[in-house]
C-alpha cells in the first residue's frame, strides 16, 4: 500500500471513530493488516485504488470487534451477532478484484506502481 492510500484510510477512519477513541498508532496497524488480508485474498502485490475505501471498510470491522477475537457469535441483550472473518459485502468487491492462480502463479498487469 502506497503512504498516499495509507493516508487517504487514515484520514476516513478519524472522521469514522470517536476521537476519544482513536489511537493512531492502533489504527495505523489495523489498516496495514486490512491491506495485506487483502494483498493475500487477492492474490495481488498492490492495492488497487478501488480498493483503498475496502481496506478502511476492514480496518473499521476489525476495530469494532475488538475484544471480541475468537467469537464466532455474541448474544446480548435479546439480540444475536454472528461474526464471520468479513462481511459479505467486502466479499463481493474483493472477489472482482481476485486473480486466478495458475500453475501456482497469479499474474497481474504491471503497472508504473509495480515496478
Amino acid at each position: 500500500m502506497t503512504d498516499a492510500q495509507k493516508a487517504k484510510v487514515l484520514a476516513r477512519l478519524k472522521i469514522l471513530i470517536p476521537s476519544e477513541e482513536w489511537d493512531e498508532n492502533l489504527m495505523t496497524q489495523l489498516v496495514e493488516d486490512a491491506a495485506d488480508w487483502i494483498l493475500a485474498y487477492c492474490n495481488r502485490t498492490s492495492i488497487p485504488d478501488a480498493l483503498v475505501r475496502t481496506i478502511g471498510d476492514l480496518a473499521l470491522v476489525a476495530f469494532n470487534r475488538l475484544g471480541a477475537e475468537g467469537d464466532a457469535g455474541r448474544s446480548e441483550a435479546g439480540e444475536s451477532y454472528t461474526f464471520e472473518t468479513a462481511p459479505a459485502h467486502i466479499y463481493g468487491i474483493l472477489n472482482k478484484y481476485r486473480l486466478v492462480r495458475v500453475s501456482g502463479h497469479a499474474y497481474e498487469a504491471q503497472t508504473d506502481e509495480n515496478n
